[in-house]
């Protein structure tokens, strides 16, 4: 089976590296288009992108040349927005306006109302969001973004505190530097200190974990009925979020049910390969779980958890650029692709293919041709055991090839039952993969 082609939009950036290092070997995504700024655009990419992290460039991207960011000029199927929240907010619809699929780490389109927010362990059900953005948005791409870093890390631990019922949260996090990128917090400010206040971040928690725990009724989602309170920090060390939460629940559970739903916690994903054998790891360490120690388990996508304790309170960590950033945003394409949304991209300008609107009028053609067929072999097959009469079947039988039972209003020619056989079959043909691309 092929590869879908993958490209990455602000490939040279923190977030982008992480992007890369994740395709670079996916079994089911080949990166076919890195893009970046003007300065970086026209470079291969080991030239435009000043690498940051312990591995080497990855071979498959090395030699990339980089291109704008231009929906024209990407050559992909889906592509992976690691822009900054200003430039997405308008160019990631771009892209899905020409047909492509956008997987977003941006905050830019999180809380639109037709967009999913999607944690796969959490909350794969709010994909339905997809048909009714492409409905109201009139095209044929689609945008789907990943929550911030921290709240994705407190919600895969939520997920299975839901059967006991969540009245509020409180959480207090502790934040690696990396979450503002490589340039984006100033040695002589963190050096020996701890900064109380990430611009925006406690709003996004506060917000998003609404939208995440919240329920899809067929045309937007309802927001969870908790409360939220979140307290930020940034503190001296380079990866990995630590969280201290405080989960007021209906049914008060003990430490130990607590803990045996973090252990039991399956969400049934093992097939896709980005999905760690242990979403949530429970250490039972009294000074555990640490960021130096824990951020990399499960390749960076589990999240670890520790001091469960009455309350119920407990401390989560996870890597924030990896389980909280590029690599959910990966995790979220794969689960699109699981559940049939993904589809090679008609791309005029670099494949020769279809316009971008082609798609939509062949699905229309394709849904009548479908509903008129369907109508008439329904008639055919009414109509002739309504009128089976010696007379009319002595007809049917001298006149038609006995493929499929034919209405009398037919008897125009020998064979036409045969003809008919044959367009429907090929109609079914026809409308299948269509069908099932949509």
């Amino acid at each position: 089976m092929s590869k879908i082609k993958v490209g990455v939009l602000g490939a040279t950036g923190n977030v982008g590296q992480r992007f890369v290092q994740a395709l670079a070997d996916h079994p089911w995504f080949e990166i076919s288009a890195l893009a970046a700024s003007d300065r970086s655009a026209g470079k291969k990419y080991r030239d435009a992108a000043d690498w940051k992290l312990g591995t080497e460039i990855p071979e498959a991207a090395a030699d990339i040349e980089v291109v704008p960011i231009d929906a024209k000029k990407v050559d992909a199927d889906i592509v992976f927005s690691a822009l900054p929240a200003d430039l997405a907010q308008t160019i990631e619809p771009e892209f899905a306006k020409a047909g492509c699929i956008v997987a977003s780490n941006a905050a830019a389109m999180r809380m639109e109302k037709d967009v999913p927010l999607v944690i796969p362990e959490v909350n794969p059900e709010h994909l339905g969001l997809i048909d009714i953005q492409r409905e109201n948005r009139k095209w044929d791409g689609c945008i789907i973004t990943n929550p911030n870093c921290s709240t994705i890390m407190m919600c895969v631990t939520l997920k299975p505190l839901m059967q006991f019922g969540i009245n509020s949260i409180n959480v207090a996090t502790m934040q690696a530097i990396s979450g503002a990128g490589y340039n984006g917090v100033y040695a002589m400010a963190i050096y020996d200190n701890v900064i109380p206040y990430i611009g925006g971040e406690e709003e996004k928690i506060e917000r998003e974990t609404l939208k995440i725990l919240g329920t899809f009724n067929g045309s937007e989602i309802v927001n969870a009925d908790i409360k939220v309170s979140a307290a930020c920090n940034r503190v001296p060390v380079i990866d990995g979020h630590t969280e201290t939460i405080w989960a007021d629940l209906k049914s008060n559970p003990t430490p130990e049910e607590v803990r045996n739903a973090f252990l039991n916690f399956n969400p049934g994903l093992s097939d896709l390969p980005t999905e760690p054998k242990y979403p949530i790891i429970v250490r039972d360490e009294a000074d555990r779980p640490q960021p130096r120690l824990d951020r990399d388990m499960g390749k960076g996508m589990s999240v670890s958890v520790g001091r469960i304790r009455d309350g119920i309170r407990y401390v989560a960590m996870g890597h924030n650029t990896v389980r909280g950033a590029a690599g959910a945003s990966v995790l979220n394409a794969e689960l699109l692709h699981k559940k049939g949304y993904l589809w090679k991209r008609s791309h005029p300008q670099t494949s020769g293919g279809l316009p971008g609107k082609f798609p939509g009028i062949l699905r229309i053609f394709s849904g009548l041709l479908f509903i008129v067929f369907s109508s008439s072999f329904f008639i055919s097959v009414s109509s002739f055991f309504f009128f089976r009469s010696s007379f009319f079947l002595f007809f049917h039988r001298l006149l038609f090839v006995p493929s499929f039972p034919c209405v009398p209003s037919l008897f125009v020619f020998p064979g036409s039952s045969a003809l008919f056989s044959a367009a429907a079959r090929s109609t079914f043909l026809f409308s299948a993969p269509v069908f099932n691309r949509y």
